[in-house]
């Protein structure tokens, strides 16, 4: 990785504090439900993953985040 995006990265920070576990397990869930062969324990490293995979992957996330927030704004109102 280029050196300008490692320190990006690094100052990068969470609104929700210990999020990245939670959204990593997150990750791995979609990505078996998918049928995506990654595991956790892996470091992260997809490098055999295609794109499209990896771009469904992420698209998924959004997807039940919203749908997850959606149920909880319409119970509230």
């Amino acid at each position: 990785m280029a050196q300008g995006m490692n320190q990006s990265r690094a100052r990068r920070k969470h609104l929700v504090k210990g999020i990245h576990k939670a959204m990593d397990n997150f990750k791995y869930e979609v990505a078996h439900e998918l049928g995506i062969p990654v595991y956790q324990g892996s470091e992260d490293y997809w490098g055999n993953i295609s794109s499209r995979d990896c771009g469904a992957v992420g698209g998924n996330m959004v997807k039940k985040m919203i749908i997850m927030a959606e149920r909880q704004i319409g119970g509230k109102q």
